[in-house]
């Protein structure tokens, strides 16, 4: 089996923006100033993960799921009718099922989100599985996601699977998962910033990554 596993904001959905300003206002609203391309550059975590950036621990255990499921509705409510694929995400997933490639989402938004998502994004009928943070104790740069796509595609010890994600924390989850990442660009991490993480191959966007699709590690195994 040959299988891809994605990430979903700022890998196939131009969100991240819009999930950093989400953020920044949650946080006004409890009290907690922050700028916007610091939280940003957190975007790619799930709560777990981010709110200790820039959130005492004791804080997080008295307010953290106040400040969570604010931001949560928030984004819902202002911010994801404003989401949009980027170029060539339906194109690409035809291509690596006609390629024989199993195809699995994984992130760190909650299974509804990822459930939305997946209709914005029109591929429901080209992923043979899906995780979310409700699969997973702990969010991305942990492996937890990952490890339970890769239970989900029944992955086996001759396997190849890549992940292909946007941020650093993506190769690093996915490097402890024992994966190699392809890195996208269109997320907004500087392509150095990929590098240093471990992504092996670096395209702008999913549809540069089609394009260079037969001299990609997803071609080639």
């Amino acid at each position: 089996m040959r299988a891809a596993i994605f990430d979903i904001d700022g890998t196939l959905l131009d969100s991240v923006d819009l999930h950093a300003r989400a953020w920044v206002e949650a946080f006004a609203h409890f009290g907690v100033e922050t700028k916007e391309a610091d939280v940003r550059a957190q975007i790619g975590k799930g709560g777990d993960e981010l709110m200790p950036v820039f959130l005492p621990q004791e804080r997080i255990e008295r307010e953290g799921k106040a400040i969570e499921s604010y931001r949560s509705d928030l984004f819902k409510r202002r911010y994801l009718p404003e989401v949009r694929p980027f170029p060539g995400v339906r194109p690409l997933f035809e291509h690596l099922r006609a390629a024989g490639l199993k195809i699995a989402l994984a992130s760190s938004g909650k299974r509804a989100e990822v459930e939305r998502y997946t209709e914005i994004l029109d591929i429901g009928d080209l992923v043979d599985v899906a995780t979310s943070s409700d699969d997973a104790d702990r969010s991305k740069p942990h492996p937890d996601i990952f490890e339970a796509a890769l239970k989900k595609l029944a992955r086996g010890p001759d396997d190849t699977v890549h992940v292909i994600g946007d941020t650093p924390y993506d190769a690093e989850a996915a490097s402890k998962a024992g994966l190699r990442t392809i890195g996208l660009l269109c997320g907004g991490f500087p392509e150095a910033d990929l590098s240093a993480a471990g992504c092996i191959a670096i395209y702008r966007d999913p549809q540069d990554l089609l394009d260079g699709f037969e001299r990609s590690p997803l071609a080639d195994g």
